[in-house]
């Protein structure tokens, strides 16, 4: 939990008639970081969704909740008291009682996201999904926080189609659940689940430095095998990896926002717009402004 600095941020939706014709639509989306002994849920939630933990709740929504770090409790008409934690997806059912919260002692860090539709209700009806609330084991995945970051933004824009391209990320989420519960994935090996939980700290802290000797040690390894393993699973040292991830960022704001290179290169941990620049264009071939301008596609 140490290395997580993502704010809690959450979005809800108002789809129009336009948008349901789809066949889904998504109503919010968020990130919550609970901090150990913290109060949960905590303030700002419509009442439809802000619940008493002793209570309870039954939303009229489908959704899905990642835990990327910490640990907790979840209750369902079916189960009480289930102890889930990083690594868990819960797949809420609409019209079915269910509550859940972190442990006090840990807090946890979780990616929400919940839908309705006919397209939805039909993946139900044909058993292809479960018609119950479950807790699914789907292990560190950083491509899942990926688009779950993906989402958030999409939805924090508010520009047209959002609705649209929110549904798309909700069908990849929901086919990787399908995918995973019905094949029954067993646990990954000790190597692939540190290496992916070191993927995901990186995911979620695009906006600061990571000391990758610190890293390891946080994930209670040698620096010496952390960097050989990470290497020889991702193809790129963890420095490197990391690099990449910012650079990635660094593309994606440049197209698609009107945020000035000195402020990309701030947002993303780098005290220097020079050097920024220069690596940009070492790891592009552009130097940020050509990558806006080609990008946008604009001609000399």
């Amino acid at each position: 939990m140490k290395h997580n600095d993502l704010p809690t941020n959450f979005t809800y939706l108002l789809p129009s008639d336009q948008d349901r014709e789809f066949g889904s639509v998504v109503n919010t989306v968020g990130f919550q970081s609970i901090k150990a002994n913290c109060a949960y849920p905590v303030q700002g939630h419509p009442s439809g969704y802000h619940f008493n933990v002793a209570q309870g709740r039954v939303l009229h929504e489908y959704q899905l909740l990642y835990i990327s770090g910490g640990q907790g409790f979840f209750s369902s008409a079916k189960v009480r008291g289930q102890k889930i934690g990083k690594g868990n997806l819960l797949l809420l059912i609409p019209g079915e009682w269910h509550s859940y919260h972190p442990s006090p002692e840990t807090g946890w860090n979780e990616y929400y996201i919940g839908f309705e539709g006919k397209l939805i209700d039909n993946l139900f009806e044909k058993n292809i999904l479960p018609r119950e609330s479950t807790v699914i084991e789907v292990g560190f995945n950083d491509d899942l926080v990926k688009h779950y970051q993906q989402a958030i933004e999409v939805a924090k824009a508010g520009k047209r189609a959002t609705q649209q391209y929110l549904s798309g990320i909700v069908m990849y989420l929901i086919g990787m659940v399908c995918y995973i519960s019905k094949n029954n994935f067993l646990e990954p090996g000790q190597i692939e689940r540190k290496i992916v939980q070191a993927k995901v700290i990186m995911q979620e802290n695009l906006y600061k430095d990571i000391d990758p000797e610190i890293l390891a040690g946080d994930l209670n390894l040698s620096y010496s095998w952390f960097r050989k393993e990470f290497k020889n699973y991702t193809g790129y040292a963890p420095a490197k990896y990391f690099q990449e991830l910012k650079i990635s960022k660094a593309k994606e704001l440049l197209l698609s926002t009107s945020q000035s290179v000195k402020e990309i290169s701030l947002l993303l941990g780098y005290g220097s717009t020079g050097y920024f620049s220069i690596l940009f264009k070492k790891c592009t071939g552009y130097t940020p402004l050509e990558y806006r301008h080609y990008g946008r596609g604009n001609e000399l």
